[in-house]
Formats: structure tokens, C-alpha cells, sequence
């Protein structure tokens, strides 16, 4: 009945990287209330609060592959406690600045800084973990990042009410707590490769063909995915009329089996070939969200909640897996730095491409896009990716 039972084995390492991990999602405070203070705390327009925020989602385009770069130069255990620091000490620093361009220019710098420890997580997990297991491993980290993500916001929002400078001094305190957990507990880097010809810039791995393939491939299903914080929640509660809190019900669900199931599926998923598990798991997704065209109840929501939470589970653990494989190992970090950068794009154009279909065309034709936009993603993979399974240890 033990839901983590098969992880006994993995290295010391990745079980602290885990633990860092989770120490820094459980402070995500700082970035879901990050429009909130801009309005209510500083007094700036709404306008200004979402130039914010897409000075952060621009920036963090630009750390993902300089993170990755600096990683396969620098070691990724570096990079990742100086991400950590850095980030700590600028969002810190947010609550002492009152002028719109110093608050820009920080915002824009903590994202730079932050958004360089996810290539630089995900390529040093690749070298830690056998290459039978890395389905496992990536799935443990997302575990850890879901498990903060569930602590973290409902935290801020507490803080929140008494003092906004409260939670971005709380969201650093996790940040050096992260950092100092990697100082102290990991002492060798696993990802020092001694490679002849570093790479000089960040985006050289374009030129491998198969990434490039890859990258285009999975952009649809993640701007599907991404749409359960753009037009799913306008949908429930202004065109169904269900209430906030049961848009955050599908949350807790959504965490739950999560928590239960990843690490048994893709430990039973470890052998398939990739492109039978991405293919797999762009359909559940795509058909979960494109069944909101037709299903309309309460407990048809949850069902297709249900459907697309077990494509998350089956599709992000086996992106970075295929990554991993089609990665130098002296380049892994550039290869998951573009992965991050992918992914970004969606997370910066998804939302906002859901909102403005739902507002134009009305939710029917919306999710009847978003189903065939996500099984667009299951063809591409299917086409693209060869068929390999994992590396041997």
C-alpha cells in the first residue's frame, strides 16, 4: 500500500536534492502574490502589476538555457546555490525599493536568478540516477515540488493579510534554507564533466534535429495543460457559476493522486518505449480538458480532472526523461535548459491564448481547440521520437 515503495534504492543525493527542493517550493510565496502586492501593497495601476509579470515570464525565457549553459561549464550543484542565494537575497530586497523601475529591474533579476536552478535541478538528477530509473527520480522531484507548492501559497496568503513585506522575507528564508541544505549536505558534483569543447552558447543543442522536433512537439500539450490557470477557472465559475472554492477542489484532487499514484506509474511505465508513454499521456491530457466542451457537471468535472491529472503524470516525468536520453552527458544542462525554455513558453502564452479564444469563440469551441491542439502534440511524438527506452545503469 505504500505509494513511494521502490525509491528504497535511489542515491543519497537525489533524496537531498528532494528534500532542497521541496524546503524552496514550500516558500513559493513570493511570485502568486507577486500582482497583488504591485496593486494593493505598492499602489500601482493593474496595468503596471501585469508588466510585471511579464517582465519575470521574459526573463525567466532567458535563464532557462543561460542556467542550463552555465551548468555544463560551471557544475550544476554551483549554479544551483547560487540560484537559490541570489533569488533569496532580491526578492528580500523587493519589499525596501517604492519606485516602479527599481521594482521592474529587481523582479526581472529574481527571475533570472530563480528560474536557473530548474535546468540546473533536472540535469544533475539526470546524473544521479540510474538510467532505469530516472522516470522514478524525475517523478520524487515533482513529488517534492508539488507537496511545496501545496504548503506554499496557502502560507503566503496567511502572511499576506498582516504584511506583504512578511512574505517575501518568508519566501527568501526557504530560498537560503534550500541553499545552505545543498552547502552543507552535498559535497561532490556529479555533473563536473570534462568535456573537450564546452559549449559557448546556450542555444548550440538547437542544432541537434531530434530536440529541435521534440521542443515543437510538446509546446501544444503544455499550452492544453497550462489552461487549468487560464480559461478553466473563468469557465467554471462565470460560465457554470460554480463557486472559487470548488475550482480549488480540483486542486486538491489534482495534488492527491499526484502524491498517490506518479511514482507507482512511472516505476510501471519505466520500460515503455518514450514515445508510447508521451503519446499517452498528450491524449489523457488533451482529452481531459477537450471533454470540458461537452461535460458540465460537478462530477463530470472531477472525472475529467481525474483524466488529465493522469496524463500529467504519465507525460512531464517522460518529457525529462527523453531529454536526459537524447543529452550528451557533458551537455545535459544546455539540453534541459531549451527543455525549460519550451515549457516557459507555454506557461507565458498558454493562458493567456485560452482566455482570448474562450472571450472570442465561447468555451464549446475553446476546449473542442484545446483537445485537438493536445492530440496534435500525441501525433508529433509519436512521428518524432524515436523508439528507446532507458539506459542502462
Amino acid at each position: 500500500m505504500n505509494p513511494w515503495r521502490g525509491l528504497g534504492g535511489l542515491p543519497r543525493e537525489v533524496w537531498i536534492l528532494s528534500g532542497a527542493t521541496l524546503l524552496n517550493r514550500a516558500g513559493t510565496m513570493a511570485l502568486p502574490f507577486l500582482a497583488l502586492y504591485a496593486t494593493q501593497g505598492m499602489g500601482f495601476t493593474p496595468a503596471r502589476a501585469g508588466e510585471a509579470m511579464l517582465a519575470y515570464g521574459a526573463a525567466a525565457l532567458v535563464a532557462a538555457p543561460l542556467g542550463g549553459h552555465l551548468s555544463d561549464r560551471s557544475g550544476s550543484l554551483r549554479v544551483m546555490r547560487i540560484s537559490l542565494a541570489l533569488s533569496a537575497l532580491l526578492m528580500m530586497a523587493i519589499p525596501l525599493v517604492r519606485s516602479w523601475p527599481a521594482m521592474l529591474a529587481l523582479v526581472m533579476l529574481w527571475a533570472l536568478a530563480g528560474e536557473s536552478f530548474r535546468p540546473a535541478s533536472m540535469a544533475i538528477l539526470t546524473d544521479l540516477a540510474p538510467g532505469d530509473r530516472r522516470k522514478a527520480v524525475f517523478s520524487l522531484n515533482r513529488l517534492a515540488i508539488n507537496l511545496g507548492m501545496s504548503i506554499g501559497p496557502v502560507l503566503g496568503g496567511l502572511l499576506a493579510q498582516h504584511s506583504f513585506h512578511a512574505l517575501f522575507w518568508a519566501d527568501g528564508a526557504t530560498s537560503l534554507g534550500a541553499a545552505l541544505v545543498l552547502l552543507l549536505a552535498v559535497r561532490s558534483d556529479p555533473s563536473r564533466h570534462s568535456a573537450d569543447h564546452p559549449p559557448r552558447h546556450p542555444f548550440t543543442a538547437l542544432a541537434d534535429r531530434r530536440l529541435r522536433l521534440f521542443l515543437l512537439a510538446l509546446i501544444p500539450v503544455m499550452v492544453v495543460f497550462l489552461q487549468h490557470e487560464g480559461a478553466m477557472p473563468v469557465f467554471l465559475v462565470k460560465d457554470l457559476g460554480f463557486t472559487p472554492a470548488f475550482y480549488g477542489s480540483l486542486f486538491t484532487l489534482n495534488t492527491a493522486l499526484i502524491v498517490l499514484l506518479e511514482v507507482r506509474i512511472n516505476l510501471a511505465t519505466a520500460y515503455w518505449p518514450s514515445r508510447r508513454t508521451l503519446m499517452l499521456g498528450a491524449l489523457l491530457t488533451a482529452g481531459g480538458f477537450g471533454a470540458l466542451a461537452f461535460l458540465h457537471g460537478r462530477l463530470a468535472i472531477w472525472a475529467t480532472v481525474l483524466v488529465w491529472t493522469f496524463g500529467e503524470m504519465t507525460l512531464m516525468p517522460a518529457m525529462s526523461d527523453h531529454v536526459a536520453h537524447l543529452a550528451p552527458p557533458e551537455r545535459r544542462g544546455e539540453y534541459m535548459g531549451l527543455f525549460s525554455m519550451a515549457v516557459s513558453v507555454a506557461f507565458t502564452t498558454g493562458p493567456w491564448f485560452g482566455l482570448l479564444l474562450l472571450g472570442r469563440y465561447g468555451a464549446t469551441a475553446l476546449w473542442i481547440f484545446m483537445g485537438l491542439f493536445g492530440a496534435l502534440s500525441a501525433l508529433a511524438f509519436w512521428r518524432v521520437v524515436r523508439v528507446n527506452g532507458p539506459t542502462p545503469a
